[in-house]
């Protein structure tokens, strides 16, 4: 038993994050490898985290083959843990039914953004009050390969003014409801629940809401009642500001709290909310939310582990297109010249097995995502 690694003590808060990635699982024993979440990528071990009820943090990496024996030595509320967090990681996800269009998630989609405000700061004011053009735009990702748009009607940029939801709904409605004719998959991206329902009445057939469903005391409602697909984002803030209520991190493995385990906690928290207030799990997706209430190294430590998400159960969405984060890391590449970052950041995130990345940059990012598939398909046929 000597070769077993360290395990947490009893009371202990514990993660799993997948690691040592496979191109292929041809010529590995069945019992060292597993598929991560019905993709097509496979892991070999995981890194367990902990922190102890003193606040200490340590890590472990358990390859496959002994996490049994690993999981035996633990006191019994952490093995139901580990069990449980293991099922999350290799359950497949099951598919969206949206009308007539089927979400999978076996391989990485696509989402396109279509922004119908003023002031985004990537895209801001292009499409703003030209319904046709609006869904002119929409078609042409759809072509391209988008597999959802996200529609949106205000800006949630750092200190962006907040919008009345009746300018809102005038913004998306016409735009949903010329897209909703050809039946395109769209989500509305509002934290109002009355932009909710009407999106949704026009059309949209998925809520994205930045503040997980907790900035309007109805949203919740909203989206049970509707039993339509609701993506959770990660956000510190519940207020006007979404950025507002930064919390300082500490990224190492010692001392709390981690980014990466405070963001994984806080959605494992709102999915538990949205389930008992009657929300379908397999409704379910979630977002980290960079860049939202985040600094640079913390949005840089949630890319690099984004495999723990996987943990929650459900589908995750990556949205990192042309933000800050591009920047900061490119000697401050100005909005309109970060498109080999964002398509980078795509591919970083759908190796670690990313089920959707929502971009601006639709024909790129299909395009990379669709050599990434063909990379795996291709490995799996030559082993």
């Amino acid at each position: 038993m000597s070769d077993i690694p360290d395990v947490p003590p009893a009371g202990a808060s514990l993660y799993l994050r997948p690691i040592w990635f496979a191109d292929t699982p041809v010529g590995l024993a069945e019992s060292d490898f597993a598929r991560l979440a019905g993709g097509l990528i496979w892991f070999q071990a995981v890194e367990v985290r902990w922190t102890g009820v003193d606040g200490q943090a340590a890590k472990a990496q358990v390859p496959l083959g002994l996490f049994d024996a690993w999981r035996a030595r633990l006191p019994d509320p952490l093995a139901e843990r580990a069990a449980a967090l293991m099922a999350a990681l290799t359950r497949p996800r099951g598919v969206l039914t949206l009308g007539e269009r089927i979400l999978r998630f076996d391989q990485p989609q696509v989402m396109g953004i279509l922004n119908m405000t003023p002031d985004s700061f990537s895209d801001g004011g292009k499409l703003i009050g030209d319904a046709e053009k609006a869904a002119d735009a929409g078609f042409a990702m759809q072509l391209a390969g988008a597999a959802i748009l996200d529609i949106g009607g205000e800006s949630t940029r750092p200190g962006a003014a907040t919008v009345w939801e009746g300018d809102e709904i005038a913004r998306t409605v016409p735009v949903i409801e010329r897209l909703a004719r050809s039946g395109i998959v769209m989500s509305i991206d509002t934290r109002k629940a009355a932009v909710m329902e009407a999106a949704l009445a026009a059309g949209a057939g998925i809520v994205n809401d930045v503040t997980g469903l907790t900035h309007d005391p109805r949203a919740l409602e909203v989206v049970a009642a509707a039993g339509c697909p609701v993506i959770l984002m990660h956000t510190p803030s519940s207020g006007d500001d979404p950025h507002g209520g930064a919390v300082k991190y500490k990224a190492g493995a010692v001392g709390g709290p981690a980014i990466d385990l405070a963001v994984f906690d806080w959605l494992e928290a709102r999915i538990e909310a949205c389930i008992a207030a009657g929300v379908d799990r397999a409704k379910i997706i979630v977002d980290p939310g960079i860049g939202f209430g985040k600094a640079l190294q913390d949005d840089t430590r949630i890319v690099n582990n984004l495999a723990l998400y996987h943990g929650l159960g459900v589908p995750i969405l990556f949205g990192a297109s042309r933000k800050r984060m591009v920047g900061a890391l490119t000697d401050g590449a100005p909005v309109a010249e970060r498109l080999g970052g964002s398509v980078a950041l795509a591919l970083k995130v759908i190796e670690q097995g990313a089920q959707i990345v929502r971009v601006h940059d639709v024909v790129e990012s299909v395009q990379a995502a669709r050599v990434w598939r063909g990379l795996r398909d291709a490995a799996l046929v030559a082993g």
